[in-house]
């Protein structure tokens, strides 16, 4: 009698994963989706040919995964931060936002890891912070599968190269050049976020209530003085703790803004709410607040975001 096989159920509790490895080959949170979306129509439309004697369910769908998002990615413009577009900003101009494809976009935790442990959480929270995420998309879209199949979700050589389609040996040497490529220029430090760490905490804390109060001196106490902040799309950035400090209390167009806790990318952030036509606080935008050590290291507002703010959890109004 022959083994039942997987079900359209099973392939469905693998979504959360198939999320995260598309999301770090892609950088995108529509695009991730869609990538998704076509890898389960594939995989329960061909569930008759699947062969568990071959190769686990897992391995199975991450293989034809792994053939949409290279696909996807023929031809398509490299995703970064503001920060890998060009220099710092010497003024609090904006310039010309650019088109969103530019830009890696955030994603909440809960659509990218499905871990429950607080240890291991952490650990996975490391693969998906904002800066190792456009780490990857500076390696060939092989190089990236190599490594995120091996080095995150943990397959073996065997299982990497079979879901490549290419020799152990192949898919060995795409893994060493990746990681050579991102020892060349490796990630930005910072902290993911620990629901443990009550320093880690209260800094969020007193961030927040300095920003709604625009406290300038608060702001630059509680700022590395190397901080970076940046506003996608616009290329603009800004570096050092004291001028981005100085920069929101000289704007009124944060005055009135209200602030409330979330997770992007592994990270604190917030979502942050603005006085609409009506004076009613309404979203506004998704802001990382990525620490490091007893210090904000980087803050990114992704603008254009409120109605993505569901996702995060957050709550139509403060």
């Amino acid at each position: 009698m022959s083994t039942p096989g997987p079900t359209i159920e099973e392939l469905e509790r693998l979504r959360v994963p198939l999320t995260g490895f598309a999301y770090r080959m892609l950088g995108a949170a529509a695009d991730a989706d869609d990538a998704v979306q076509e890898t389960l129509v594939r995989a329960s439309s061909a569930l008759d040919r699947f062969d568990p004697t071959r190769a686990r369910l897992t391995t199975w769908v991450h293989r034809i995964a792994t053939n949409v998002c290279l696909d996807m990615l023929r031809g398509a413009r490299r995703r970064a931060l503001a920060v890998d577009l060009g220099p710092a900003s010497e003024t609090g101009e904006l310039g010309r936002p650019l088109p969103p494809d530019r830009f890696v976009e955030p994603m909440p935790d809960a659509r990218l890891l499905d871990v429950t442990d607080p240890a291991e959480l952490v650990a996975q929270r490391e693969s998906v912070r904002l800066a190792f995420v456009a780490a990857l998309q500076r390696l060939t879209p092989p190089q990236r599968a190599a490594l995120v199949l091996r080095d995150v979700l943990g397959f073996s050589a065997r299982e990497t190269a079979d879901i490549l389609g290419v020799s152990v040996a192949a898919a060995n040497s795409g893994l060493q050049r990746a990681r050579a490529r991102l020892a060349d220029q490796p990630v930005e430090p910072g902290d993911v976020l620990d629901r443990t760490d009550e320093a880690q905490r209260r800094l969020v804390e007193r961030y927040v209530a300095a920003f709604e109060r625009h406290d300038v001196a608060a702001l630059t106490a509680l700022l590395r003085a190397d901080a970076v902040t940046s506003m996608p799309p616009f290329a603009w950035w800004l570096q050092g703790g004291a001028r981005i400090a100085a920069l929101m209390g000289d704007s009124d167009a944060c005055a009135g803004d209200r602030m409330v806790p979330t997770v992007v990318n592994g990270a604190p952030g917030v979502g942050q709410y603005r006085a609409d036509a009506t004076g009613t606080l309404a979203p506004f935008a998704v802001v990382l607040l990525e620490p490091r050590g007893d210090r904000i290291a980087r803050t990114v507002t992704f603008l254009g975001t409120a109605d993505r703010f569901a996702e995060f959890g957050l709550p139509p109004h403060p």
